[in-house]
Order: C-alpha cells, then structure tokens, then sequence
C-alpha cells in the first residue's frame, strides 16, 4: 500500500516534458507572463483586502501559490492566486476565527487536495456535460465584466451582496455624479485590444494599452483612481498561525475551500484547453499542485488561493502556452513588490478594467453557446441554468444546478429508452385451433434497455396490465443493465403475475445481470421450478406444453 501510494506521488511530480515546453516560444511566454502579471496585480490586491487579512496577503498568494501552483500542476495555461469565489468562504472564518483561522483552512485545504490527487479523483471533471462548462464560462465572464463596472465608472464606494448589485449600486452612483473619464479611458483600452488583435494579434496589446493609458493618464488634466502605495517586501515565512486544537472547527471550512479550489481549477484548466489546441491538463496533477500551493501560500501570509478564470484567460489570448509563462507572472509580481512598486502603483484602475472587459469578450465561444442553444431543449435549459445561477449566486451552487439538471434529464432519456414490448409469437406448423389457442394463452414480452431505478417502475405498470393470459414470457436478452431497484421490482411484477394465476418464465438473462438478481434472492422459485431459460425458443416450447394443460409446476401464491 506504501509503495503504491509513493509511486503515485513520484507520478504527480512534474516530468521532463514539462520543461521541454519552456523551450519552445520563451518569448511569448515572458511576455504573456508580465501581461498577466499587470492584470493580475490589482486583483490580488483586492482579494486580499476583502478576504480580511489585507493587501499584502493577497500580493503574497498571487507570488508564493502563483509560482508553486504553476510547477507542480497539470495544465501549461493555468495561473493560480487569489480569487472572489474563494473570498465568499474565507469572509466568515476572519470573522470567527480570525488571520490565523484563514491560513489554517488554507493549510488543511492544501492537505485535502493532495489526498484527492493521490486518489485520482481530479479525471472525474471530464464527466461533466459541455452546457454545464459553456454556461459556466460564459457566467464567469459576465460575472468578471460586472466586477469591473465600479473601476470603469470611477465609482469607489459602490455596495451590495452580490456582483451584479454591487454593479447596479455604482450605476445609480454614477448616474447621479456622472465622470466620465474612467469610463472613456476603460472603453479605449477594451477597444484597443479588441479591434488590434485582429490586426497584429502576436502583439501585447494588453501590455501596450495599460501603460499608454497610465502616461496619459499622468500627462492630462483627469481624475482618476490608481493602485496605489504596495507593500515593500514578503514576510518570512512562519508556522505560529497553527492551531491544532481549532482544526476540528475549521475542518467544514477547509472542505468548502478544498471543494472550490478542486472545482474552480479543473474548470478553468478544462476550459484553457478549449480556448487553444494541443494543450490537455493532467486533472490529477492539477489537484496535487494546487494542493502544494495552499500548503505554502499560508506559510507566508497568503490566503486560500485557486486557478483564476479571468487570469488563465489572459494568459492564453496573450500567447502563453507553458508553465514559463505564469511563473513569469508570479517572479513579475514579486519583483513588483521589490522594485517597481511606486510606478505600479499610479496604473489607473480603470485601465486594468479595460483589459478585463476585452478579456471577457473573448471568453465567450458564441458560436458554440448558438450550437448548443439549438442543440436539444435539455442542452439548452442546462446552458442556461448554469449561467443565471453563476451570475445570481455562486460558481459551486452553478456547477451542481447543472449537473443536477441535466442527470435528471439524463435520467428521463433513458428511462424513454427502456421499453416492455410484445412482441409477435412463433406459430411455426401449428393447427389453427392451436394457434388461437397460443394467441389467446401466451404473450411474450421483451425487455429493451436498462433496468433501473428511474424506469423500472413504468416497467411494473405496464407488465400489470397483461390479462387473459395463462403464459408470461419476459426476454431478458436485451437488458443492457439492471440495478437493484430494478431487479427487486422484476421480482414483485412475477409475484403478482403468479398471484393472479400466471405462469412467468424468464429467458435470456445475462450473467453479470444473474448476480444481481441471485444477491437480491430475486425469481428463486423460478430457478427451483425450472421456469429459467438460457434462450427464448427454449421457453417458448415450454410456455406451449404449459397453455395446452401439459405442464402445472406451480401454484400460485400471494402477490405481495
């Protein structure tokens, strides 16, 4: 079991590829890296600042789980830091608990994500349908446009309990206070990106628009609000915060935190490869480096930290396409902190604005949201779904309406699929008397599809409708699966029939399907009565001696 378990740790290190792909386009992958760096930076800030434990925190999870998530994870694309989602559930352990409660959920996080990895569960996104992955992209891009609305409209004290309120809030304020040079400026920077990449789409435009914007910004007579004054440094690096006598209460926040960061990375990587070719995330692995990521982010200050949307998107439309490109991103910002702080800081927030509004629009595949819109109404009503609950409410709620939504309709399909269908009755050479006797005696049923919870019960109304018969034959040969629902319902469908003076006989069961009907003690007086047929002819000759008063191995008992 050891040995096991440390081979598949060895298999989560990184591997030589991983490197190799350093090699290929290190250029555009600097680039990309310091792009994300300048979008990143005033995201994190923010983070920081509304998690409760301040700026700072924020800067050192982008740099410490940004560099550490980026080596260790499975996708090329991903950059990891800070992010909304997870503020939403750090908010109330400050609360409770306080700074030190928040880096141990981060510490017990990182450790429940390494399990996780180390169990291979991380493969089991890719079951996730595609309306489920296009809604919530396209929910998250609205939900990153809405979170700019205050920073584009220069508006600083903008409330509400959610995204699209805090948005609204800032709306009526700027209505009321109209200034509309934040707007001018976020519009211009959108702009620049958007219609210049179509010319000269290798550029770092997003790069070349943020620091046009900022010399203008310093050179005209304009009011607008800017990052500001940055820490000066990292803190060392420290275990004081541990509690041990705490974690048993912070354990159901550091599984909400370890289902955020597991759910919102798998996703964002599973939707990084949709946006380019020839790049496939290691789900597993992905898991392992974010667990190492909020293992080490709390040994320094930082909070709970995941692969970001908003920042693999500007990896990707910037050209990264190796883990170069976000350690990049991680060692800009803590040069940042280092050197650059005092001219960082006079980026005007509006501007960083502007970059995430044309990041957003290029989020969103169109095309692909239309095919699926068109696709089938239950694609539609998951797409759908998924997105109004991402907007309304929150990524994980999002993602478990979608799933569960579209089970359900799932469910539904298959259960039409399932069928109990009579079929017509080998006469062979036999009289006419006999014939009518046969038809008028003998029915026989076969089973098409699954067996199973959701359809086995529509299987017990129609099979208690049979009447005027003295012989049921239910072919089983072409029952693709069978649960346990499904075969305690085909047992208590032969007791009724039996108690109303019908012989059953069963014919073609499948083996696996045998064991399943053998544990539950499913049709056991069948097999002692000899009423179980490997083939349907078989039960047919037999279901014949039956009909014509030849054969009476039973008596009939009480349905129940």
């Amino acid at each position: 079991m050891f040995r096991s378990i440390r081979d598949r740790l060895l298999g989560l290190l990184p591997q030589r590829e991983d490197w190799g792909a350093l090699r290929r386009s290190p250029r555009r992958d600097v680039i990309a890296g310091l792009t994300v760096a300048v979008v990143a930076l005033p995201l994190a800030l923010a983070f920081g600042v509304t998690s409760g434990l301040g700026a700072e925190a924020g800067l050192v999870t982008a740099v410490i789980a940004g560099a550490v998530a980026a080596v260790f994870g499975g996708s090329n694309l991903q950059v990891s830091g800070p992010t909304g989602a997870m503020t939403v559930v750090l908010v109330p352990v400050v609360q409770r608990f306080g700074a030190s409660g928040v880096l141990t959920v981060g510490v017990l996080a990182g450790l429940l994500l390494i399990i996780l990895a180390v169990a291979r569960l991380g493969r089991y996104v890719r079951y996730l349908p595609v309306p489920v992955i296009e809604g919530f992209t396209a929910g998250i891009a609205v939900v990153i446009a809405l979170q700019q609305v205050p920073a584009v409209l220069g508006v600083e004290d903008a409330e509400g309990e959610r995204v699209w309120a805090v948005a609204v809030d800032a709306v009526v304020r700027f209505a009321a206070h109209p200034h509309p040079a934040p707007l001018t400026l976020a519009l211009a920077v959108a702009a620049l990106m958007l219609l210049g990449a179509r010319w000269r789409p290798g550029w770092p435009l997003s790069l070349a628009a943020v620091a046009l914007a900022t010399g203008l910004a310093e050179v005209l007579p304009v009011d607008l609000a800017r990052i500001g004054a940055l820490p000066t440094g990292l803190p060392a690096p420290s275990l004081d915060f541990l509690d041990l006598g705490a974690m048993g209460m912070l354990l159901p926040s550091a599984l909400a935190v370890a289902a955020l960061a597991a759910l919102e990375s798998l996703l964002s990587a599973t939707v990084a490869d949709g946006m380019t070719t020839g790049q496939r995330h290691d789900p597993d692995r992905e898991l392992f480096g974010q667990g190492l990521a909020n293992l080490a982010a709390p040994v320094f200050g930082g909070v709970p930290a995941t692969a970001a949307i908003a920042r693999t998107a500007v990896n990707v439309r910037a050209g990264g396409r190796s883990k170069l490109a976000a350690l990049t991103h991680a060692v800009a910002l803590a040069g940042i902190v280092l050197v650059a702080a005092p001219v960082v800081g006079r980026i005007p927030l509006a501007a960083l604005a502007g970059v995430l509004l044309a990041t957003t629009v290029r989020m969103v595949e169109t095309g692909s949201i239309r095919a699926l819109a068109r696709a089938t109404r239950g694609d539609a009503l998951v797409l759908m779904l998924t997105f109004a609950v991402t907007v309304a409410l929150d990524l994980v709620t999002a993602v478990a309406v979608g799933v569960g939504v579209a089970i359900i309709i799932a469910l539904r399909a298959v259960t039409r699929a399932a069928r109990v269908e009579q079929v017509p009755f080998d006469r062979g050479a036999h009289s006419a008397e006999e014939h009518a006797l046969l038809t008028e005696h003998i029915v026989v049923y076969r089973l098409d599809g699954p067996l199973f919870f959701a359809a086995a019960h529509n299987f017990l109304r129609q099979l208690s409708d049979v009447a005027d018969v003295r012989v049921v034959i239910l072919r089983m040969s072409r029952v693709s699966t069978i649960d346990a629902t499904g075969a305690q319902v085909l047992g208590d469908a032969v007791l009724r029939l039996q108690g109303r003076g019908i012989t059953v006989l069963l014919s073609g069961i499948a083996p696996r399907h045998d064991e399943v009907l053998t544990a539950l003690g499913v049709a056991e007086q069948l097999r002692r009565d000899g009423l179980v047929f490997p083939d349907a002819s078989s039960a047919v000759r037999y279901a014949r001696t039956v009909a014509l008063g030849g054969a009476q191995p039973w008596a009939p008992v009480a349905a129940h």
